[in-house]
């Protein structure tokens, strides 16, 4: 670990081991255009277009960029404009307006759609409700947990000697 910062050190730039960008922790031995990737909501085309937006170089590590860089980078991520194929959240029930979440607001948008379909008993809620698949995969074979047999059952035999 030493040797590395020494390394480092040498360079001028000093390397981190985790960085945070928008509530995810990425590692600092990541390169800028894998890490990026790894923040819920952003796509590979976007953190590509991010680099290139910002002049960064999409290979350089994640760790060796400074402060400035990463609120950079943060707040390109909230203004970048996707193609309204590209967003993650088409048609909001509740506004009506296409948008794209990141992070912590997609994680909540999710559960609130949730117990949304719940609340209403949709066929997508009573399967949330039952531990079930919802999209229409079978329940034969997998989607067994412990205690909740689907599908072909054992008769228990009460004559065991």
């Amino acid at each position: 670990m030493e040797a590395k910062k020494k390394s480092a050190e040498v360079e001028g730039t000093e390397s981190v081991s985790l960085v945070r960008i928008m509530g995810s922790d990425i590692p600092g031995d990541k390169s800028l255009f894998i890490g990026l990737t790894k923040i819920k909501g952003i796509s590979w085309a976007q953190s590509k277009a991010i680099c290139y937006l910002l002049k960064l170089n999409p290979t350089s590590k994640i760790g060796e960029l400074g402060k400035e860089e990463i609120g950079k980078i943060e707040s390109r991520i909230t203004k970048i404009e996707t193609p309204l194929f590209l967003r993650n959240r088409r048609r909001d029930p509740e506004t009506g307006e296409d948008r794209h979440l990141f992070a912590n607001d997609l994680d909540i948008r999710k559960e609130f759609d949730i117990k949304r379909m719940k609340k209403i008993k949709s066929y997508k809620g009573l399967r949330h409700m039952l531990g079930q698949p919802v999209r229409g995969q079978r329940t034969r074979s997998h989607f067994r947990k412990k205690g909740k047999a689907t599908g072909v059952s054992k008769k228990k035999d009460d004559k065991k000697a």
